[in-house]
């Protein structure tokens, strides 16, 4: 919601400094997402009189001028000097008053002014229409000023456009301040100051009333509960007045002309959409125009004012032209066919409440959203139809020169849903929540000041009546939140929740996930949150089989294609995020998430929800120095974070076992590793498949893990089991064995574990050694380092040997090896 500063003035009275009221906002709850200066983009546009005004001698439609801009130009002496334009606008004599942008000057659209020659004359700045200055869609000719207006001045100064626009994130629970008047009310209540907001009254004309002209009938009271309809005739149309088209467009929108700024203000001004149709354009029948609201048939066309035809359904609401022929999108968006032209003469205004939830469906599978859709999203006041189809009638009386039908057209179909809400409310429950002394005037005045009714039963009884433009105020906590809201959280002195025999802290479970987190930063990788929806090709995209993830939770209103289901794996998310960092010119990028999962099943109406830990990692390990140029990360970064928190956690008997290529075909065979502890698999490390990672748009190799944590915390421990320190030497032998390729090192480090016995302290892998003429073709060479020790006594040489030698024997004979001489 855009707010204008000046119109804002105009409703209640507001600090002098915007900065004030920002900080207000900021308390009491409402996001300013951006503050601007209205006219900050006019910079070096100036009021200016054509002095000479003589034909172009290369062009037969353009014209030489000399454009006095007063002291805005001026010689070495500092005289005034008029500028040279030339300028192909056709309504112009000499003597007028007219806007001129200077060279340096930057219009809307980013449309620099320089220098520049035209058929060979030069041109030192442009003359300008209203459109090319950002104030209307006029582009005839260029905008001539009263003969009275000031020769050089700046031209946001001659306008009075030093306002400032307040641009606040509204939550949809707030539907009241979508509006100035909304706006104005939560101001009042916010400062504690009156409102004086002033509305134009309708003076109605003789003759025939709106009933005898227009006929409304409403065919579902679900998709429309209330319609008005007025009738103004003799519209003129033209351009908006000055200070309507300037609010206009500090309020967001467009200046089109009088009649579709009048609706477009009003809705501004008052949050209840207006939609304006050319009366002459409607079926005559019986000397009546016939409205119907109704359900759109499937298949049904409409041409909207876009140019777009849309398909509808039957789950839209139309209004139609005697039943039969659709003219607008109930709530989203008019019809072309019915729209306002400078050939329209007489107006047939709507102003109704249409569902909520039809119009939030309609806009969003048909892609289009527009401000009034925005509105009847979060639901308008039907209570005030007739009252804003009376401002708006009026202001086409002011602003149009029309003539207002007396009466209005007003169906109100089934009962009304609109009526206040009355709700018991105890301020000492306030007091008591929010821990805080705010006394019974302040909750009565603030309340009020919201544009609720307070009736005092006794001293801490009251019964207030919500006002009908606030749809989130129906309970009694509704109404303290807002007190407290008013009062200040910040305000409140933080103080302990009064409990006897309750200490406070983390539950082991959380102090290992918040250790997990802490040793994924430590290794350099940086928490991240991706979205719980995927794409249904997710899975197949990387490869990943669907066996044991159940089946798709489907949402059933998705946003968008690509998050139409919840999903059941964690890695296409992050790879997102890498593609999405890679393509932005972040080249290293190490991130893990901890989250959830979701597995539905046939016949549950709850899916399993299991949480993992992922990271992934692309790039280097680091930016390079101009003295140092890291590697990229591979298999065995990816498999160091993983020992690094397992080891955190410290888990027992933690192993690293191949992966099976079918079992894993989203990663990479050879390089992925099934991760194990306990007798169960904790999840899986490797390299992502180059076919994976093509399908989601990332052209360099990323290495990644998955890892349950349910399955880690189950394991986890807080405590290690003591060992003493060694107090008798070891003995260290190393042992070169050369085996078949297909021998891993993780067979061999069992075996030689298996034969060496209680002596056995230690052993490391220090070196692999392949060479097809020493070692032998198919073959390897893995050396290691053997610690033997005794925990009671020095051991001897004697017994050593005849370990390590019994130790030899079992590895080659277990694993058709032998020892490298």
């Amino acid at each position: 919601m855009r707010i204008s500063y000046e119109w804002l003035k105009s409703m209640v009275d507001v600090p002098d400094d915007p900065r004030e009221l920002v900080a207000e906002f900021t308390r009491t709850g409402t996001e300013v997402e951006a503050v601007e200066k209205v006219g900050a983009n006019l910079e070096h546009v100036v009021t200016a009189q054509v002095v000479s005004k003589k034909p172009h001698p290369d062009s037969d439609h353009m014209w030489l001028c000399q454009v006095s801009v007063g002291d805005k130009n001026v010689d070495a002496d500092g005289n005034p000097v008029p500028l040279q334009i030339v300028c192909g606008a056709q309504n112009f004599n000499e003597g007028d008053h007219i806007v001129t942008a200077m060279i340096g000057a930057v219009l809307p659209g980013d449309f620099k002014i320089k220098k520049s020659k035209l058929r060979g004359v030069e041109s030192c700045g442009m003359n300008c229409s209203a459109r090319e200055l950002g104030l209307g869609s006029d582009h005839e000719g260029i905008m001539i000023l009263p003969e009275d207006a000031p020769v050089g001045m700046d031209f946001t100064d001659y306008l009075g456009m030093s306002d400032t626009v307040i641009d606040c994130e509204i939550t949809p629970n707030r539907p009241d301040c979508l509006s100035m008047t909304g706006i104005a009310t939560e101001v009042s209540a916010m400062l504690d100051v009156d409102t004086h907001i002033e509305l134009p009254h309708v003076t109605e004309e003789s003759g025939p009333s709106a009933s005898d002209l227009v006929d409304v009938t409403i065919d579902d009271p679900e998709l429309c509960s209330r319609y008005t309809a007025r009738v103004v005739r003799g519209v003129k149309i033209g351009p908006s007045p000055e200070w309507l088209a300037r609010r206009v467009a500090a309020a967001g929108g467009r200046s089109i002309n009088n009649v579709v700024d009048v609706t477009n203000y009003v809705m501004y001004l008052t949050g209840q959409p207006l939609h304006a149709f050319d009366l002459g354009k409607l079926t005559e029948r019986d000397g009546k125009r016939h409205i119907v609201v109704r359900a759109a048939a499937d298949g049904e066309k409409l041409v909207t004012l876009d140019g777009q035809e849309r398909t509808l359904t039957s789950d839209m609401c139309l209004i139609t032209d005697d039943g039969r022929t659709p003219i607008a999108l109930a709530g989203v968006m008019g019809g072309l066919d019915s729209e306002i032209t400078d050939q329209t003469t007489d107006v047939l205004l709507e102003s109704a409440n249409f569902s909520s939830g039809h119009t939030s469906r309609t806009s969003r599978n048909l892609d289009l959203m527009s401000e009034a859709s925005i509105r009847y999203e979060r639901k308008v006041d039907g209570t005030n139809c007739a009252n804003v189809a009376e401002i708006a009638a009026a202001l086409f009386a002011e602003c149009c020169g029309a003539e207002v039908c007396p009466g209005i057209v007003d169906v109100y179909p089934g009962e009304k849903d609109d009526e206040p809400v009355r709700i018991d409310f105890r301020p000492y429950r306030a007091r008591s929540l929010a821990g805080a002394p705010i006394t019974n005037s302040f909750i009565t005045s603030r309340l009020e000041r919201l544009g609720c009714t307070v009736q005092k039963n006794d001293v801490e009884h009251y019964v207030v009546t919500a006002p009908t433009n606030r749809p989130d105020l129906t309970r009694e906590v509704d109404l303290i939140e807002e007190v407290v809201r008013l009062w200040g959280e910040g305000d409140i002195e933080p103080t302990i929740p009064a409990a006897k025999n309750h200490a406070g802290g983390l539950t082991p479970e959380q102090r290992r996930v918040r250790r997990i987190g802490a040793t994924l930063r430590a290794c350099g990788l940086s928490e991240t949150s991706t979205y719980c929806f995927a794409a249904p090709e997710d899975l197949s995209a990387l490869g990943i089989p669907e066996t044991g993830r159940g089946v798709p939770v489907k949402i059933i209103r998705p946003l968008v294609a690509e998050q139409s289901e919840m999903r059941r794996d964690m890695l296409p998310g992050l790879l997102r995020s890498v593609a999405y960092n890679l393509d932005h010119g972040v080249p290293n990028v190490a991130l893990y998430e901890i989250g959830r999962v979701f597995f539905g099943h046939e016949n549950r109406s709850q899916p399993d929800e299991p949480s993992y830990v992922c990271g992934v990692m692309a790039g280097r390990r680091a930016d390079d120095a101009w003295n140092q140029r890291f590697d990229e990360y591979d298999f065995y970064d990816a498999k160091g974070v993983v020992e690094a928190l397992l080891s955190a956690l410290r888990l027992a008997k933690v192993r690293f076992k191949v992966a099976d290529p079918e079992t894993y075909p989203w990663l990479q065979p050879g390089r992925a590793a099934e991760v194990m502890a306990g007798g169960q698999v904790l999840g899986w490390v490797g390299n992502v498949h180059p076919r994976g990672l093509r399908a989601m748009g990332i052209d360099v190799p990323v290495v990644a893990f998955e890892l349950s944590q349910a399955a880690l915390l189950r394991l986890a421990a807080d405590e290690l089991p003591y060992v003493d320190v060694p107090t008798f030497p070891g003995v260290t032998h190393d042992l070169a064995i050369v085996v078949d390729e297909s021998v891993t090192c993780e067979t061999l480090l069992q075996r030689i574990g298996s034969a060496g016995g209680k002596l056995l302290a230690d052993v490391r892998l220090f070196d692999v050694y392949r060479d097809d003429e020493r070692v032998g073709k198919g073959k390897k060479s893995m050396a290691f380092s053997l610690t033997y020790r005794a925990a009671d006594r020095t051991l001897t040489s004697e017994e050593v040997e005849k370990a390590h030698e019994r130790l030899v024997n079992k590895v080659c004979k277990s694993t058709g090896g032998e020892v490298r001489s």
